[in-house]
């Protein structure tokens, strides 16, 4: 069609259209990453996506993750509730703080390292990437003391 729409009955939009995953149907069968509890919500595996994985995150009062990079993939955090530190880096030399409502957007390969900024709320986010499936590489580094503000 001359406008760019798709023209389709109703029953192919029935089985092919918007997909409802229930909270309760998130799933923890994601690679871990120490400190960190992700759940997987939408996937290739998990609901047929053809272009993006997502899914939450949840850090414990006064936790940190482990170092890690996500390869190839972009990965957008958007903070729901509580405060994060995020910081970035070959030596975490880099640090930044975001709260509910920001959003962090992390290139492919970035290391890094989320951190709950309060002792005594939980900090949680939706994860959005640029893949089909969760792509974790946890690492090991030389962090720095002191990092920089950014």
């Amino acid at each position: 069609m001359p406008d760019g729409s798709i023209k389709q009955s109703g029953a192919y939009w029935r089985h092919h259209g918007i997909r409802r995953v229930l909270s309760s149907e998130r799933s923890a069968d994601t690679p871990e990453t120490q400190g960190m509890g992700r759940m997987a919500a939408i996937s290739g595996s998990k609901t047929g996506s053809t272009h993006l994985w997502a899914g939450t995150n949840l850090i414990r009062p006064g936790a940190k993750t482990g170092a890690h990079h996500h390869g190839p993939l972009e990965s957008i955090i958007y903070i729901v509730r509580g405060h994060a530190l995020m910081r970035w880096g070959d030596r975490l030399e880099f640090i930044t703080k975001a709260g509910p409502g920001d959003f962090f957007q992390v290139p492919p390969y970035v290391p890094h390292q989320e951190l709950n900024a309060s002792d005594t709320e939980e900090l949680h986010c939706v994860l959005v990437r640029s893949g089909t499936e969760e792509v974790v590489v946890n690492i090991e580094l030389d962090a720095v003391e002191e990092p920089e503000w950014v």
